[in-house]
């Protein structure tokens, strides 16, 4: 979601938007918090060190110092806008006597450059073209006894995102908007990431949640995705206001369609898919 889009893609880099991704941080933060149960003990004899890769505006990052609140975090990210927000947000000393910072860098390429004690990332890696290569070097920068812990949407076939790709490839905006709706990196199941981490030496847990989330409010589905999905085609229309308003209309009534609104809300469900992976001792 704000990490680097497919090295693939010919595409400009979507720019993001920290203020309209945390609209829904609520939700947005809750399988972060299911991650983070499932990640074991750090060492205790020292402070730990902590990598959150695709950091966003650091909404996350800081609730990792609140299980080590001594430790040294550093979140990663590509994204100028959501470091910016991270940095005025949540950087310098935390309440635990710790230390968060953030650096700009792009999950695709980054290898670790000290040993970690935990490298973790949310909802970042289904950017990352073929991410699962990096797991070996990630597992290298891992002191003994480390973990790699990640999460990343399973949702890449629901109504959200196969409409979004569906429009995008229709002559209207075809000549545009080609591809820009399929910019993400389709992510293995649970099996496959549990066997990759195995392969590696690692005692590892792979799961899936599909979360139901109840969401507020008229077109709460077009807003969620303005924050993610959509940033791609919102970046490539860019200062083009009367492109960018019929493609979100055509959008929205597509989404009305498949999301209708209960009298509690409209239902999203949401897949996530989870990993956590200990390095042996």
């Amino acid at each position: 979601m704000h990490s680097a889009p497919s090295s693939a893609s010919t595409s400009v880099a979507p720019t993001w938007d920290p203020q309209q991704y945390l609209r829904h941080s609520g939700h947005r933060t809750r399988p972060f918090l299911d991650l983070l149960a499932r990640i074991p003990g750090l060492p205790t004899d020292r402070p730990a060190r902590i990598a959150d890769l695709g950091c966003g505006p650091g909404n996350v990052t800081v609730l990792l110092a609140d299980r080590w609140p001594d430790a040294h975090i550093t979140g990663f990210d590509l994204s100028p806008e959501m470091l910016e927000r991270a940095e005025k947000d949540w950087a310098g000393t935390t309440a635990g006597g710790g230390w968060l910072d953030f650096r700009p860098a792009d999950a695709a390429h980054w290898t670790p450059d000290e040993p970690y004690d935990l490298i973790v990332s949310n909802a970042a890696l289904q950017w990352v073209p073929n991410h699962p290569e990096s797991f070996a070097a990630w597992i290298d920068g891992l002191r003994p006894g480390g973990t790699l812990a990640f999460q990343v949407p399973g949702n890449f076939t629901s109504p959200s995102h196969a409409l979004l790709g569906e429009l995008c490839d229709t002559p209207r905006w075809h000549g545009r908007l080609a591809g820009e709706g399929r910019r993400f990196v389709h992510v293995l199941d649970p099996a496959d990431y549990l066997t990759r981490l195995v392969d590696l030496g690692c005692e590892a847990d792979a799961w899936e949640t599909t979360y139901s989330q109840l969401l507020p409010g008229e077109d709460p589905v077009l807003d969620w995705v303005k924050g993610t999905a959509l940033r791609p085609v919102l970046t490539a229309l860019e200062g083009d206001q009367e492109a960018t308003d019929a493609f979100l209309t055509q959008y929205r009534d597509l989404l009305r369609e498949a999301y209708p609104r209960g009298p509690h809300g409209t239902v999203f469900p949401f897949r996530r898919i989870f990993a956590v992976a200990r390095k042996p001792a």
